[in-house]
């Protein structure tokens, strides 16, 4: 896809990958319709880029997702893209994890996503082309001790992203889902020890790491299909 003048929904985007994503995609000449909770953060990276407009909120608001598409039709008449990276992480062992967050961990990873990316696809579908980014995790192949609650929401988004693959096969529509591996990032600020240090991985990936897998996947000519691309550290064991 030659990105110059596409637009793109990116979720997720006040920090982390998504505001990488969103930096990255500027740089590609795409329109860019940013959404995330934290609305400072969102102002200020909108006025660093060059054509970008954000509407900030809760992505598990069952409203959110069409009226992101509503904003980029109406601002940029079109939504070629949706980056699907909203996320978070919660783990912990059977006595210690708190189950209602795990609930809330599951409204925003799993039922946020899965709206957002079945609004895409029709909407996609209606203009007979665009593309479905789904951020997963390597936890979408595996999972951990203490880490079963999470994984279990990125296999969910593997199935999801691989069912609508399938079922867009020889269209003008594709669906790519990304795993990273441990990306730095601040979903691990407030752990009392750091993945890094659990895994013995000095030097994790960063954001603009995942940014540059998202691009190249959307850069590929409209013949080929990148499914699933999984980005790690040198250090990952795994």
């Amino acid at each position: 896809m030659e990105l110059r003048g596409k637009v793109a929904i990116v979720t997720g985007a006040s920090s982390g990958i998504g505001s990488a994503v969103a930096r990255d995609l500027d740089q590609a000449g795409m329109k860019l319709v940013l959404t995330a909770r934290r609305e400072e953060r969102l102002r200020e990276l909108a006025s660093e880029l060059k054509q970008a407009v954000y509407l900030a909120g809760d992505i598990a608001e069952a409203a959110l997702p069409a009226e992101l598409i509503q904003l980029a039709v109406s601002r940029f008449q079109s939504c070629d893209v949706v980056i699907n990276n909203a996320g978070v992480i919660l783990v912990g062992s059977v006595d210690d994890i708190d189950i209602e967050k795990v609930a809330q961990m599951v409204r925003i990873n799993v039922e946020a996503t899965f709206r957002m990316a079945y609004l895409a696809v029709r909407h996609f579908k209606s203009n007979g082309s665009g593309h479905l980014v789904n951020v997963s995790s390597i936890l979408g192949t595996k999972t951990r001790p203490t880490a079963g609650a999470y994984a279990g929401t990125k296999f969910a988004v593997e199935a999801l992203s691989e069912a609508l693959r399938l079922e867009l096969a020889g269209t003008g529509i594709q669906v790519s889902c990304i795993e990273p591996g441990l990306v730095k990032t601040e979903l691990h600020r407030d752990w009392q020890v750091h993945p890094t240090e659990a895994l013995g991985i000095k030097e994790p990936l960063v954001p603009d790491d995942i940014a540059r897998g998202i691009r190249f996947v959307l850069e590929q000519p409209r013949h080929v299909r990148v499914a699933k691309l999984m980005i790690l550290p040198e250090e990952s064991p795994l």
